[in-house]
């Protein structure tokens, strides 16, 4: 460990008391007591659902990625994790749902991915404020399981909302949406990558991420996100 990051870790253990007398720790979903700031409450703990392993793409999904790692299964709770950390300003929420994340990267020796966010429209950012898929990637990055590069892939389109389009109808919305960043491309080329977003549904905006990435070489691309939708496994 970096000495930076030794003493960072050191200052952070030497806080924690005062922290959690004036924030007593409580669970993030709701609101209960805990014993450690940012962990969830055992019953919130419990509603939770994890896949059984990385999902493999198989030749009838169709996918060009290399494997989907999620976190937990899409459901009400997971879903209420996403929706309080996206849209309810608890950007607190990062360390907890990013941990969970790269706890289930598997890496093997000597592997030295880049962790690249999808990315958001400028005018989004500018609403929300932050991009969340980039709040992850960076919690993975600590986590040790690869190097930030926060700026790989860039929106170029505003896309509408995909949630009532068909297949069809979302890769003609996302056509031409994703590239990569000009300046990015020699730093990526043959490079494994990891791409982060917070929850795959569809799969259609990680799938036009990956089509980008692999037209400008890198090495392969596998998915990271905190929660999966089941239809996802089919992405």
């Amino acid at each position: 460990m970096a000495w930076s990051a030794y003493l960072t870790k050191e200052i952070k253990e030497s806080v924690r008391p005062l922290v959690d007398l004036v924030y007593p720790p409580r669970c993030p979903s709701c609101g209960v007591a805990t014993a450690n700031q940012g962990s969830l409450c055992v019953d919130c703990w419990g509603e939770l659902e994890f896949p059984g392993g990385e999902h493999k793409p198989s030749t009838e999904d169709g996918a060009h990625h290399s494997g989907i790692i999620a976190a937990t299964l899409y459901n009400d709770m997971s879903r209420a994790l996403i929706l309080k950390f996206k849209h309810g300003g608890k950007l607190a929420l990062a360390p907890l749902l990013g941990r969970m994340m790269a706890s289930r990267i598997q890496l093997e020796k000597g592997d030295a991915p880049l962790i690249v966010p999808v990315p958001l429209h400028r005018t989004r950012i500018w609403h929300r404020g932050f991009n969340q898929a980039a709040l992850l990637a960076r919690e993975v990055a600590e986590a040790g399981k690869g190097e930030l590069k926060v700026d790989a892939l860039i929106r170029q389109k505003r896309t509408p909302s995909l949630g009532n389009m068909s297949a069809k109808q979302r890769h003609k919305a996302l056509a031409g949406a994703i590239v990569v960043r000009a300046n990015a491309r020699e730093a990526i080329k043959d490079r494994a990558i990891i791409l982060v977003d917070d929850v795959l549904t569809s799969g259609a905006t990680s799938n036009a991420c990956v089509e980008a990435l692999l037209g400008a070489e890198v090495h392969s691309v596998r998915i990271a996100c905190f929660a999966r939708a089941d239809r996802a496994s089919q992405a």
